[in-house]
């Protein structure tokens, strides 16, 4: 009897190179069945910016065939299909950054991430889109329209990794990659029901590094996050702001939580309070966590209103030199809102910008010596749960744009690493996703820790994936006909 459509297109990448190694499921097998879910769920999830021509990503996956037949794969994501985001560089491959009003940089060479995916053997299927420069919170683009969520297209993906948010709940096989500046890996993890890490400062190569920024996975298990983020983190010299090249253990094996220090973080000090419903989820993940034999402690608020709003201004800065040097006619197409925000950076006077980095420097200070006591320290991902696909950001009144990144935004100017994981659902069925955070550089640590809340969480906060596929892939037909 043939394997069942919606639990092949959702085997972990884990899963798929074991049955890759003994023969039981061959890389085309999967390739296709993955095709198949694209072709039908696109047209309503929005996710590619760039699809590869099927075509020539079946000619990678007989080659991966081939090779594991040989016993030779050339990594640990043999014949596993991986997407990028559009701002990962890939020689050739127009990347607009989501912005209607650009003209698009084409690479003359792959980032780092995409030279460790092929040299890895990771079938790249395309380019995933994102929202205008990244700045947006959801998977409204004015170049590429909106992107859904494959649990209901009335809903957010969140963003600024929209499409690798779409692709990985949808079914567009086990791994994607997309980056984080803010929370932009996170936040598509607690509306999507993901497992994602914005991995250490360092620990993966980016081509074009800067304050805050991190590339890593987006999955839907922590094993395939590790896995992901193993490919990923190998030294390249192009990335002058990388660790050093260390030699960590990714595997994932159960983890004895006796004596863990687990802080528990529920309020952000800044921007919105996190809903009661969030609040109540992410306790529950703690009291899994005491009842395993954690000490978990409450730890007070270290953000503060100030020093959120001063980062804003900071990115508003740096996004109006960008849309100053547009065309006249391309700041016409940049969506109303990022326009509106970033004009809140025009004039800003050299002494207030620095202020603000001060600000910035503050905020890293404040969060490594707020979490330094724990092993690990959770909280809410976003105050709130997803929001309606055709709204730019979760709280649209102006001077609120960044108010739901209290919780993420910390992890980004400290370094530290951070993850997701699905911890439950709203009444009508959304999402709600728990942050593990750990030490600066703990990066497996932390992936150790929430894998075991993987496999150790209650049933209803387990998401049902092939119930994803089925309603997205349906609405596309039907939308389709």
């Amino acid at each position: 009897m043939a394997e069942d459509f919606d639990d092949l297109v959702t085997l972990p990448a884990v899963e798929l190179v074991r049955r890759y190694a003994d023969g039981t499921l061959s890389p085309v097998e999967l390739h296709d069945a993955v095709q198949a879910v694209i072709t039908a769920s696109e047209p309503v999830l929005n996710a590619f910016w760039i699809r590869d021509d099927p075509g020539e990503t079946r000619k990678a996956a007989k080659a991966s065939a081939a090779r594991w037949a040989a016993g030779e794969p050339l990594g640990p994501i043999d014949g596993v299909p991986v997407t990028l985001k559009e701002n990962v560089a890939r020689q050739g491959v127009p990347m607009p950054a989501g912005n209607a009003g650009v003209t698009p940089v084409v690479p003359t060479h792959d980032a780092p991430v995409t030279t460790a995916v092929l040299e890895s053997g990771g079938i790249v299927l395309g380019s995933t889109v994102m929202p205008d420069w990244g700045m947006l919170s959801s998977g409204v683009s004015s170049k590429h329209g909106i992107t859904r969520s494959p649990w209901n297209p009335s809903w957010t993906t969140g963003g600024s990794s929209s499409g690798a948010g779409a692709a990985a709940a949808g079914g567009y096989g086990p791994l994607h990659v997309g980056s984080d500046i803010g929370g932009s890996i996170r936040l598509p993890g607690t509306w999507l029901g993901l497992a994602t890490l914005k991995p250490s400062a360092g620990r993966v190569p980016l081509d074009t590094p800067y304050l805050g920024r991190a590339a890593g996975p987006l999955t839907r298990t922590v094993a395939d996050a590790a896995l992901a983020t193993q490919v990923l983190s190998r030294p390249d010299e192009r990335d002058w702001t990388s660790l050093p090249p260390a030699e960590l253990d990714w595997s994932i094996g159960e983890v004895d939580l006796r004596g863990l220090r687990v802080g528990l973080h529920l309020d952000a000090g800044c921007g919105v309070a996190a809903e009661q419903h969030v609040v109540d989820a992410v306790s529950e993940v703690a009291e899994v966590f005491r009842t395993a034999g954690a000490t978990v402690e409450p730890v007070p608020p270290f953000m503060t209103q100030e020093l959120l709003d001063d980062l804003d201004l900071f990115w508003r800065v740096r996004s109006w030199n960008d849309y100053k040097a547009l065309s006249p006619d391309g700041k016409l197409r940049v969506h109303p809102f990022i326009v509106e925000w970033c004009h809140g950076g025009a004039d800003v006077s050299g002494t207030r910008l620095i202020q603000c980095y001060q600000h910035i420097m503050d905020i890293q200070k404040r969060t490594v010596a707020a979490t330094m006591p724990y092993n690990v320290v959770l909280s809410p991902v976003a105050p709130i749960p997803a929001f309606p696909a055709e709204q730019p950001m979760p709280f649209v009144e102006p001077g609120k744009g960044m108010w739901h990144i209290g919780f993420t935004v910390p992890y980004n100017m400290s370094g530290q690493p951070a993850a997701t994981v699905n911890c439950g659902f709203t009444a009508d069925g959304r999402p709600i996703g728990v942050q593990i955070s750990g030490r600066r550089f703990d990066d497996t640590g932390v992936l150790r820790v929430a894998a075991w809340y993987d496999v150790h969480r209650p049933p209803g906060a387990v998401p049902r994936w092939p119930d994803a596929v089925r309603a997205g892939a349906s609405t596309a037909e039907s939308t389709a006909s």
